[in-house]
């Protein structure tokens, strides 16, 4: 009997029927690939934002365009984001077989994780995974873009960059794998001030900076494990997107920023 993972925020964060929601994807990637840049190589890794779907979905969704082309090459998506509501000391797997979204089971790729339980910063706790949002709200875009593939999802708590890059260094994989980092960028910040502190951010981001307060990005635990294991993979990053709630759906008054970013490996330009 297979452990599955349940929906917290269907019907929250993005709508709860299939169809609709399958709809609202669309919508939002047809739009993100009238905008993309085609001559992108193809990501490793990516950092896409996790608030509701009207507010960051139309920023995730410039990253996530840019998969298609891996539609058929990438058979796992190594997942990470920050916890928001169950403290975790280290990276936590969910210890359950799969993830069910509005569009379906994902099934979990339980030898991968298998194969980092014994490391001293990874835990299990269903407990931190079941309410989490920073996850969840990344599979539908997932199931949209790419075929057939498993999933390895760790809720980041209290740890180091160094920490989390030896997880990601563990499950790098080659063009089969691809690593998802779950972040916003800053909160409640008057429009104009999230503009600027987010601007920087971005640029720390470009210079590979693993040094990102959790002001600067919720999820900069995971997000700063994957700058140190960028630049020991001499990955090169790339800004597709940078805006704020009030760009999207909210009132400038307090925003919550977000941007996406792809990293690509720098000698498949040959």
């Amino acid at each position: 009997m297979s452990t599955v993972r349940q929906p917290a925020v269907a019907g929250a964060f993005y709508h709860g029927q299939k169809q609709v929601l399958a709809n609202d994807i669309q919508t939002l990637l047809e739009h993100a690939r009238a905008n993309i840049d085609a001559n992108r190589l193809s990501p490793k890794a990516i950092i896409v934002p996790h608030a509701g779907y009207i507010y960051s979905g139309p920023v995730a969704a410039s990253a996530y365009a840019s998969l298609y082309a891996e539609r058929d090459k990438i058979k796992r998506v190594v997942l990470l984001g920050p916890v928001h509501r169950v403290a975790v000391l280290g990276l936590a797997l969910p210890g359950v077989d799969e993830f069910a979204t509005p569009l379906g089971n994902i099934p979990v790729d339980t030898e991968a994780a298998a194969a980092i339980e014994h490391m001293p910063q990874v835990v299990v706790s269903t407990a931190a995974h079941a309410p989490e949002h920073s996850l969840e709200v990344q599979l539908p875009f997932l199931q949209s873009v790419l075929g057939d593939f498993k999933l390895l999802p760790l809720a980041v708590g209290n740890a180091t960059s160094e920490e989390v890059a030896q997880v990601l260094n563990e499950l790098w994989g080659g063009d089969d794998t691809l690593i998802v980092i779950s972040s916003d960028l800053s909160h409640f910040h008057p429009y104009e001030t999230a503009q600027a502190i987010d601007a920087e951010t971005a640029q720390e981001i470009l210079n590979l900076h693993n040094t990102l307060s959790h002001e600067q990005a919720c999820g900069g635990t995971p997000v700063n494990g994957l700058l140190l294991a960028a630049r020991q993979h001499h990955l090169r990053p790339h800004l597709l997107d940078l805006r704020n709630s009030g760009d999207t759906a909210g009132d400038k008054a307090s925003v919550v920023g977000y941007a996406a970013f792809s990293f690509t490996e720098t000698d498949h330009a040959h």
